[in-house]
């Protein structure tokens, strides 16, 4: 399971550094390429509350191996892409296994380890493996681009993935499907529709070549329906995805909609740094890897050292901390391209980059899971996930598609995507300046 875990999150940061390569194979420009970061964390995260569904109705373990059998061909097909737009639709096949197979294999892990001191390790362990995963995505895929070629960063882990399959097979005990819940599927159907028309609506909006000018506001339209239709689907549905009770919980609903606005922005500073060192600066994927190498470092000391201030300064403060580092960070970056720097100035940014996230993304969590029962902490969960998720895919949409647009070309790309996510990280902290956990919970 954390075999599985780990190469999922390395998917989700290993196409940073290798964006540049695969849009000169393909001769796609900077606010195209966004469709392979955004691709994979749309499926993953409009279809991560299905996900766990499935295991209710077909059992975890056939739940797990359907999830990580389509992760497997997505990513070989990914690898073995003729064209731009198969790598797109196996990005979003990619998703689709992620959200498919995650939460069958958490779910084995508690089940399979008792409460107490042996499944606090295991899902410990199970965390340590995210972290480790989404970190050294960024130097793994400078390696692998610049020794191997960008599809390598595929086709490596479909090798692990049978072995994921095949120890599954054995390991992993077959049960009765504990029951027949119903699925709404069109609601995760309409979760996925509004983020993807969404996207197709704004990058075709920064295209210069007009071929298609009725695109663009026909798909921003069919977003804000699908949202729409969704909320209503949602009010009807008697098993929806996001009970109406969850809206009740004050605290809950700001910390989910901050960390949206917190992972747009941060989300979109990891694609600000990799086109700044490969386009502006022309380093190469591995020596962009290796300069990226401070950012991994410093996420995984703030993923040490945030816990314990947690405890001592509050949620809240550590929210609005990140915020304030990744404001920082943001500015960091514009000043930087203006000027021209070299790659080393980004140092700083990167580190506060993984402040913002340590302190930000950590203090939301905890918000977004405090006082929950076993009625609800699975939909608690599901929807901070997908809000991490959504939020980051939108962001790079909207800030990274806006900024690189070839219509707004008189601009510097760097510095109107800074400001776009600072303006969003403002609307965080209004969000998170509100958020108040009850004494007794916070006891």
């Amino acid at each position: 399971m954390a075999m599985l875990q780990f190469f999922i999150a390395v998917d989700v940061t290993v196409v940073n550094v290798a964006l540049p390569s695969i849009g000169a194979d393909f001769g796609v420009d900077g606010h195209t390429l966004t469709w392979v970061v955004v691709g994979y964390t749309i499926t993953g995260g409009g279809l991560l509350m299905l996900g766990g569904r499935l295991g209710d109705v077909l059992g975890r373990r056939h739940v797990l191996l359907l999830g990580t059998a389509l992760f497997g061909a997505a990513s070989l097909l990914a690898g073995l892409a003729p064209s731009f737009a198969v790598l797109v639709a196996a990005r979003l096949l990619q998703g689709a296994g992620e959200a498919i197979a995650l939460p069958a294999a958490m779910a084995v892990i508690v089940l399979l380890f008792p409460e107490g001191p042996r499944r606090s390790r295991a899902l410990s362990v199970w965390a340590a493996v995210a972290s480790c995963g989404l970190v050294l995505g960024f130097v793994v895929s400078g390696v692998i681009t610049e020794l191997l070629g960008w599809r390598w960063i595929f086709l490596a882990s479909v090798p692990f993935i049978l072995v994921v399959l095949v120890a599954a097979v054995f390991l992993v005990p077959g049960e009765r499907p504990p029951g027949r819940a119903p699925l709404d599927l069109p609601g995760s159907l309409l979760l996925i529709a509004a983020p993807l028309l969404f996207t197709l609506g704004v990058v075709e909006a920064g295209a210069t070549d007009g071929a298609l000018p009725w695109l663009p506001p026909l798909a921003l339209g069919g977003a804000v329906a699908a949202g729409i239709l969704f909320v209503k689907i949602e009010r009807r549905s008697r098993n929806p995805l996001v009970p109406l009770r969850f809206f009740r919980n004050r605290p809950r609903v700001l910390a989910n909609t901050a960390t949206a606005l917190l992972s747009a922005a941060l989300s979109t500073s990891f694609l600000l740094f990799t086109y700044y060192l490969q386009d502006r600066l022309g380093a190469g994927p591995l020596e962009a890897g290796l300069t990226m190498l401070p950012l991994a470092v410093s996420l995984i000391a703030a993923s040490v050292l945030v816990p314990r201030l947690l405890g001592r300064w509050g949620a809240r403060v550590c929210v609005l901390a990140g915020i304030g580092f990744t404001v920082l960070a943001m500015t960091a970056i514009a000043l930087i391209a203006s000027l021209g720097a070299a790659g080393w100035a980004l140092v700083p940014a990167m580190v506060l980059i993984a402040a913002g996230m340590g302190f930000g993304i950590v203090g939301l969590q905890y918000v977004a899971v405090t006082g929950v029962t076993e009625a609800d902490a699975g939909i608690a969960s599901g929807i901070q996930r997908a809000a991490d998720q959504l939020g980051g895919s939108t962001g790079v949409t909207l800030y990274v598609g806006l900024g690189f647009a070839p219509t707004l070309d008189t601009f510097d790309p760097f510095l109107v995507s800074s400001c776009l996510a600072v303006v969003g990280l403002a609307a965080a902290g209004a969000v998170a300046g509100r958020i108040a956990v009850p004494s007794a919970v916070r006891e």
